[in-house]
């Protein structure tokens, strides 16, 4: 792999959610293709990866793999809580010539980082030492956590793990995985909202980003980590405000109004995400259950991030409008265009 802006794709459904929408995933690679993207993640959690078939699962990979080879790099997730999953997932990534996978700690079950070392990603890159094997550290989603330690056991015994998705926001952590893997480890931010933070502090030294926000704006996501990794810090300031709205949305809070009193409503990524897709006249369908909707007051969230964006910084999102042949501002601005995308009451 190499330092640059990679997109975890969201995996666009027909509008029941029962099927991939083979069409609208072979625009949404071509749409990061042609604004300038270092690779594609398949099968991520933004691709909705918890809720797709392994038929499904493999399926995604296969486009991917297929539609970015000499176009960009390719990445399969091919992480589990069961080792042999994992290792399946990674053979079919493997014969499919991606270049790199992307496992993701263990969830739920819970090992230790001695066990997500020893009795999860060792095995995978002893088998496969042709293959990049990118951990992806998330402990707030997973309930585990790879620790810098281990990872510099792992880099040193299998050189095929050269990198991490770190996404603990802890600086801290970050730092540590720097001082214990050493000046050529490849640090990738697993949080869009961190990569300024990542990239410019130089005991962390970020490389670049497995990017959410850039399914829809893959163009000035790029252009931020090109900026951050000449020096240009003003230039990717002025990015970053532009891009800030849309980097609030991997979770959406909102405080509800209930028969028994007030509650605080998490909309998770990739809901806020498709949802704006989806209002944008993108390729995306609904999340798949127990994913569902946004309430009305998360829906104006995203819709005042999209109109905000628009407002202020219109070349952002005009890309999406010359690819997929939208107008933004009817789009934003039209409520026919909101029908479905919300629940009427909590």
């Amino acid at each position: 792999m190499k330092p640059g802006s990679y997109t975890a794709l969201a995996t666009p459904f027909t509008p029941d959610g029962m099927r991939i929408d083979q069409k609208g995933l072979e625009q949404l690679i071509a749409f990061q293709i042609a604004n300038g993207i270092t690779g594609i993640l398949a099968v991520g959690t933004t691709g909705e990866s918890p809720t797709l078939g392994w038929n499904e699962h493999n399926a995604v990979v296969d486009t991917v793999a297929r539609l970015c080879r000499d176009n960009c790099l390719s990445i399969a997730g091919a992480g589990s809580n069961n080792t042999q999953e994992a290792l399946n997932a990674t053979e079919h990534a493997a014969k499919r010539q991606v270049d790199a996978v992307l496992l993701v700690d263990p969830y739920y079950n819970g090992p230790s980082s001695l066990e997500i070392r020893r009795e999860y990603v060792a095995p995978i890159a002893a088998r496969f030492p042709g293959m990049e094997i990118i951990p992806y550290v998330i402990p707030g989603r997973t309930g585990a956590q790879l620790l810098p330690e281990d990872l510099a056991l792992l880099n040193q015994a299998h050189p095929n793990v050269s990198g991490v998705k770190e996404a603990t926001a802890d600086l801290n952590n970050m730092r540590r995985t720097r001082a214990c893997c050493g000046d050529d480890f490849l640090i990738l931010s697993g949080d869009d909202a961190m990569t300024f933070d990542m990239m410019t502090d130089p005991a962390i030294a970020a490389a670049g980003v497995i990017s959410v926000a850039s399914n829809i704006a893959p163009g000035a996501v790029s252009q931020l980590v090109a900026k951050l990794m000449t020096g240009d810090r003003e230039g990717a300031s002025a990015l970053l405000e532009g891009l800030a709205p849309l980097f609030s949305l991997v979770t959406v809070k909102t405080t509800e109004s209930t028969p028994h009193g007030e509650v605080v409503c998490r909309a998770r990524n990739p809901l806020a995400l498709k949802t704006l897709m989806r209002l944008l006249g993108m390729p995306s369908g609904p999340c798949r259950p127990p994913l569902g909707k946004m309430t009305r007051k998360g829906l104006d969230v995203v819709l005042a991030a999209g109109r905000k964006m628009w407002t202020d910084h219109p070349e952002i999102l005009q890309p999406i409008e010359t690819f997929f042949g939208v107008t933004i501002a009817d789009r934003l601005d039209d409520p026919q265009y909101q029908e479905g995308l919300y629940y009427s009451e909590y």
